[in-house]
């Protein structure tokens, strides 16, 4: 398939690109600091461009198969209203013209999965802490979910960078038994590219949890 992956120099980002490719998928990573992606492949191709950037989104998203977001912050515990506006823009732009399936990455402690990350986490690390970011993540989730699109929004805990460990569950009402709960980004990224062909969680929120 042709896969568009926005947010693909980040940490998850990149091992996102690498096990897409190496399931042979054709790869474009929208990135706006391409040397922090550092893969080369025969199937990758790379775009620089800044996602709020309508217009540059607009040109990305034409021919793909798929599209994946693991778009983070600019800058931790703020809010990004750029990255917000972007998120838009690809639904958006998905709308217009395809495709039609996107895969969101987003975090556990948005909206009602909050519950499932236990007492510290969930009742304290996230509303003093997180907050910034939760409340951005409610909004991207919001402009996705009123959208017409295939969509899946995956919930992980706090990343990890550990080697992947494919030891995790998932599903819509998982709690976690940990304090502070973590989960590697390998696994996450695995997770997000099996969903291409799988539609047990279309158009609808999963956690994914160890």
């Amino acid at each position: 398939m042709k896969l568009l992956i926005f947010g693909a120099s980040g940490a998850t980002g990149r091992l996102l690109v690498s096990a897409a490719l190496a399931k042979g998928h054709a790869v474009t990573a929208f990135v706006r600091t391409p040397g922090k992606l550092a893969i080369s492949h025969e199937n990758l191709k790379v775009i620089v461009g800044n996602v709020a950037d309508r217009q540059a989104v607009e040109r990305a998203v034409v021919g793909n198969d798929a599209v994946f977001s693991c778009l983070g912050v600019g800058v931790p515990l703020k809010r990004d209203p750029a990255v917000v506006a972007g998120i838009g823009f690809i639904v958006a732009a998905m709308q217009q013209a395809g495709p039609e399936r996107l895969i969101y990455l987003s975090f556990l402690g948005v909206r009602d999965s909050r519950r499932q990350l236990g007492l510290l986490f969930g009742n304290i690390i996230v509303p003093l802490v997180l907050r910034n970011e939760v409340a951005d993540h409610e909004v991207k989730e919001s402009l996705i979910v009123q959208s017409n699109l295939d969509w899946t929004i995956v919930r992980p805990p706090k990343l990890s960078n550990g080697a992947a460990t494919g030891e995790f569950c998932h599903g819509k009402g998982i709690r976690s038994a940990s304090l502070l709960p973590t989960l590697a980004r390998a696994d996450v990224a695995a997770f997000m590219l099996a969903q291409l062909d799988d539609t047990t969680y279309s158009r609808g929120a999963v956690s994914i949890l160890r």
